[in-house]
């Protein structure tokens, strides 16, 4: 047998666990369960939205399972490799899936514009924090919601990313056992820094990805929704994680001041 390939790779830029095709390719069964994403079915069905805009559709698991449902989809990501694993899935062609994020957006009239897991605080640059969420008023019609989450900075949560506490064995059909972990980097005011480790058993390749989360405060996103003109209407507890995260329901007025 060929000695395993134990090269290193490590990427310069953040969520290389989205862009990297080998990565992109094993990122649900990694992770699994998308128990969190129940929440946001349920506030599909609360507004009655028919039209959803995901933001950050990653491998597409959210935009599907709303497509199935019927409703009319568009899925937007920054990561290309994430795309292409998201338009193979069964259903991918009744998703309109978009390359880039929500500052270049054609022109949509969505009912809903939706930020699932970590993608609001992947979003560290005030500046395309605030195109972001500019973005997503100008897609929604008026009256329609933009609903987000982000983990409350006061929980910490950062102090639980380690090997001791991540290391885990998948097992993936056609891929063969995949080792990966999570080690905390740099904390540096709100910006936290971390890097996950996958070792691939066929061939003993390593990945790397690198990536930054901001966590921001709720009154400072509270602010940041009312400076992009929306009306802030809730904020509301994690269902899946409570006391950890807040979810923010914010909607474009019926009338543009």
């Amino acid at each position: 047998m060929p000695e395993p390939d134990r090269r290193k790779q490590s990427f310069g830029g953040a969520d290389e666990a989205f862009a990297h095709p080998r990565l992109a390719a094993v990122y649900d069964p990694l992770d699994p369960d998308r128990g969190d994403l129940d929440a946001y079915v349920r506030v599909v069905a609360e507004f009655g939205a028919r039209r959803v805009l995901d933001i950050g559709c990653g491998t597409g698991v959210f935009a599907l399972l709303l497509a199935g449902r019927g409703i009319e989809v568009v899925g937007v990501d920054p990561a290309r490799a994430s795309l292409d694993v998201a338009r193979a899935k069964p259903g991918g062609g009744q998703v309109r899936w978009l390359h880039g994020d929500a500052t270049t957006l054609p022109p949509l009239r969505v009912d809903l514009a939706t930020m699932t897991a970590n993608v609001a605080q992947q979003i560290v640059d005030d500046q395309a924090w605030q195109g972001t969420l500019r973005g997503a008023h100008d897609a929604l019609r008026p009256g329609g919601h933009l609903v987000f989450e982000t983990r409350d900075p006061a929980r910490r949560a950062w102090e639980e990313w380690n090997r001791e506490a991540t290391y885990a064995v998948t097992e993936i059909p056609g891929v063969g056992a995949v080792e990966s972990w999570v080690q905390l980097g740099e904390v540096s005011g709100q910006l936290v820094s971390f890097r996950h480790t996958y070792v691939f058993a066929e061939d003993g390749q390593e990945l790397t990805s690198d990536s930054t989360l901001r966590f921001r405060e709720r009154r400072e996103i509270e602010s940041d929704l009312r400076a992009q003109g929306y009306v802030v209407r809730d904020v509301r507890d994690a269902p899946d994680r409570p006391g950890r995260e807040f979810v923010f329901v914010a909607q474009r007025p019926e009338a543009d001041s």
